[in-house]
């Protein structure tokens, strides 16, 4: 973990991040995992083909949010090419366009999600779970979140 408030811009997975990723992707897709666990899917930005990778979604204030604590990943870039996306978990899919949160609004997102999801996103984070709110001012533009619109 870094002891800096800098955070790269896209940290890629390991390769046994991307098989744990596959391994749980599939059981979220076919229904099991926690209530926040889905699986996103979204089309490719030049090949066209649907991709898919497990996430945790973050619900606050009555609204939901997608946060890509691995920084501007493929599934980030692709999904701000579609303009939106599509949530699956056993047989329920719901689609959804992507509201780009500016980096004024991210600090109580950052803080929430990090504060939910400690235990699988920590490693992404520079600061610990629990951190002031502040902290995560200097984070905001290293870390895509976007707000979800029912379709």
């Amino acid at each position: 973990m870094a002891t800096d408030n800098s955070a790269p811009v896209f940290r890629q997975p390991t390769t046994v991040e991307r098989a744990f990723n596959r391994l749980f992707g599939f059981l979220v897709g076919l229904g099991f995992g926690m209530k926040h666990n889905y699986l996103l899917q979204v089309r490719g930005r030049k090949s066209g083909r649907l991709y898919s990778t497990p996430i945790d979604l973050l619900e606050t204030g009555g609204k939901r949010f997608l946060v890509a604590p691995r920084g501007r990943t493929q599934w980030v870039r692709n999904a701000e090419a579609a303009g939106e996306i599509v949530l699956k978990k056993g047989r329920s899919r719901q689609t959804y366009r992507l509201r780009p949160v500016a980096d004024a609004e991210k600090p109580a997102l950052l803080k929430a999600y990090l504060d939910s999801f400690k235990t699988t996103v920590q490693r992404y984070f520079p600061m610990p779970a629990g951190s002031a709110i502040e902290g995560f001012a200097s984070l905001a533009a290293n870390y895509p979140v976007f707000e979800l619109i029912q379709k």
